[in-house]
Formats: C-alpha cells, structure tokens, sequence
C-alpha cells in the first residue's frame, strides 16, 4: 500500500486502569508539516516532551501543539525529515524568504538564522542527533561540509548547519532533539 509522503506508523503505549501496558494509539503519525518555501520537504514530528525528568502517563498527544523546530524547554522532541532535492528553489532563497521557510517551522529567534554557505543555515540551542534513514544528504558547516549517507549517525551541538541534498532523490532522516543552554564561550561568537 503506497502511503502519502510524511506517513510513518507510530505505536504508543500506556497503562490501562489496573496499571497493565496497553498500546493507546496505532496509526500515522499525525503532526505532519510541509513547508512552502522548500520543495519536498516533510517534518513528521513523533513525540515530544516538556520536561525532564518526563512525565510516564498516558496524557495528550504532544504532539498536536503548533509545530516549533526548537525542543521545548527542558524537553525533547523525536521526529523523521525528508529533505527532497535542491534545484531551482534553493537559488531563488534569499534572507527573507529563509526567514519565512524558517518561520513555517515555528521560529522567528534571530539566533537560528544566520547566512553562511547554504541559503537555510541555523542553529538551535539543543543537541541533535541525527540519523540517515535513506538516501544521502550534505551536512554543510561553516567552514566545512560532510557527505552523510544511509546509516551515518551526527551529533550536532547547537553549531551553524544547513541541509543540502544534492542526490537528485529524497533523503530520510531521524532527528533527536534535547533541548540545551549554550556554553559562554562559545556563544560570544554569535
């Protein structure tokens, strides 16, 4: 069965009323967002949390919230990113039109935004971890970049990065994201 871009089956588990673990919730996943200014994009956001130590209960869904790119404080959040090809559309980004694509992601903070080597360069207050699921995917930095493909595993620490896919075809990607406080050292050069 052909699922619509952005599907992944999530499985949640919680406790029935004598303290028993049930699954709550079978299906798709049901936070997936697009965003108009990056063709082929899809975030599908799995779970998050508020704080941590987390919370166990079988409470709301998470997340249902408004899309944020940022975890939120003193939480986390897991989600899977398809990056589609660059093309045209990369080329046409300037300033304000990155600052809208990251806007549709749920952040106008200054300090995730910053030019550099790719139109779509960030960063966020967090460490990520990020796995390749499928495809391959440029990790440009600064002053360098890395070829990552299926299988590759990152931990970004709150540093300036882009997404470039210059593979022709979608790359998949798993994404952690904890939610962290930048070492004064290092924030006094941004």
């Amino acid at each position: 069965m052909e699922h619509p871009k952005g599907y992944v089956r999530r499985i949640v588990t919680g406790h029935d009323d004598q303290g028993n673990s049930i699954v709550t919730e079978d299906g798709p996943a049901p936070s997936v967002h697009t965003n108009p200014k990056r063709v082929g994009y899809y975030l599908t956001n799995l779970w998050l949390t508020h704080e941590m130590p987390v919370k166990v209960d079988n409470g709301a869904d998470p997340t249902l919230s408004p899309l944020q790119l940022e975890p939120p404080k003193n939480g986390s959040v897991v989600r899977i990113i398809e990056f589609g090809p660059e093309g045209e559309w990369t080329k046409q980004l300037d300033n304000s039109g990155a600052k809208e694509a990251f806007g549709a992601m749920g952040t106008n903070k200054a300090s995730t935004y910053k030019e550099g080597g790719h139109p779509l360069m960030h960063r966020t207050e967090s460490v990520d971890y990020a796995l390749v699921l499928e495809g391959e995917i440029h990790l440009v930095l600064d002053k360098e970049e890395r070829l990552m493909q299926q299988g590759d595993f990152l931990v970004e620490r709150g540093t300036s990065h882009a997404w470039a896919n210059r593979s022709g075809k979608p790359c998949k990607m798993l994404f952690v994201l904890i939610d962290g406080t930048f070492d004064p050292e290092i924030a006094k050069h941004f």
